[in-house]
């Protein structure tokens, strides 16, 4: 035996080669790009604030915690086709974000959201401490009424009760034009009720798998929705299935993927583990179609699909101007003083 430990290369690629390798090491790649794009676009609002004399780019990804604004921006671009002027990158991830859901399963629920990987954390973090428990099928189907309600909510006053004029119009008030400065100070700066809400769902996801995911992101609820139709889905072959469990086991969601022949409810992100964990060569395997003759796809092909179509959806976006805002920089920090001013008088 060598003395030597296998290079990082060799260890990569072999941690790659696992599909629960490859979904962490995405999920925590991504989880630290939004880490280094929350603190570009901190410098970048104490700039456009006046705290700072040091211009930073605003990274337009930031704008993907926006998703109200890309609603309305989705409307208004379903209805007229003119994109979103003020926050087109927020625009641009929302529509990435659907077509993954409706052609990979919840791809960018399981590969690109830093939440998600937040609440994965959170869930081994439980584990580790012994205080994880494993909601039973009534208490699942419980919890995830809120988001659906939520989801209906947002709905109806985006959907159906604003017109194009009142989209129109909010989406160019100086309230919308600073909505992501505004969300970061909210948590630079929060309540007494917002440490309360943080602080239960911090424990509620060391308690019950994916709690936010599972019950209350209405961004999940529409995405889960489209996975609904999603032509692609992990199958099991029930003669080659020995019901050791493992996979149930491994789902990060905690699917009872044992009892399932068709993997595609809303609770799916695509992440695969499941079929690396079972010991059974073929029983679990990726497919693209809705019919036992569904063609069998490389387990990794969601991972690869979702990150193919993010590059397409980026570069479509860059090439055509609908990725960084249209609002000027000199425009945009007049704008930010001005409602600062109005906030804190």
């Amino acid at each position: 035996m060598s003395l030597f430990s296998p290079d990082p290369l060799s260890r990569l690629r072999s941690r790659l080669a696992a599909p629960a390798g490859l979904h962490r090491t995405v999920q925590y790649a991504f989880f630290a790009f939004f880490l280094y794009v929350g603190l570009r676009f901190y410098f970048y609002a104490m700039w456009a604030m006046g705290q700072s004399d040091i211009y930073v780019p605003k990274p337009p990804s930031a704008e993907a915690f926006l998703p109200i604004s890309a609603l309305l921006g989705a409307k208004r671009l379903l209805f007229t086709g003119l994109y979103d002027p003020v926050h087109p990158a927020g625009l641009t991830i929302f529509l990435l974000a659907c077509a993954t859901a409706f052609l990979l399963r919840k791809g960018f629920c399981g590969y690109l959201c830093p939440v998600g990987c937040l609440s994965m954390l959170l869930d081994r973090l439980g584990a580790r401490l012994g205080i994880r428990r494993r909601p039973g099928k009534f208490l699942s189907a419980l919890l995830s009424l809120p988001k659906y309600g939520l989801l209906a909510f947002f709905a109806w006053i985006v959907l159906w009760n604003m017109s194009l004029a009142d989209i129109e119009g909010f989406i160019r008030t100086p309230y919308n034009q600073v909505a992501d400065t505004k969300m970061l100070l909210f948590f630079l700066h929060p309540t007494t009720t917002l440490l309360v809400i943080l602080g239960v769902l911090v424990l509620g996801g060391m308690l019950i798998p994916s709690f936010w995911c599972r019950g209350f992101c209405p961004y999940g609820a529409l995405l889960g929705l489209f996975s609904w139709l999603s032509p692609v889905a992990l199958r099991r072959d029930p003669e080659a299935c020995t019901n050791c469990r493992r996979c149930t086991s491994a789902c990060p969601s905690r699917i009872p993927v044992h009892e399932k022949l068709r993997i595609s409810g809303p609770e799916c992100v695509g992440c695969t583990e499941c079929a690396g964990a079972c010991p059974q060569k073929d029983c679990l395997t990726v497919r693209l179609g809705y019919t036992e003759k569904a063609v069998k796809l490389p387990a990794w092909s969601i991972a690869a699909g979702t990150l193919l179509a993010l590059y397409l959806f980026f570069a479509w976006a860059t090439a055509t101007g609908n990725w960084e805002t249209r609002v000027p920089p000199a425009a945009a920090r007049a704008l930010h003083q001005n409602i600062l001013r109005l906030d804190h008088p």
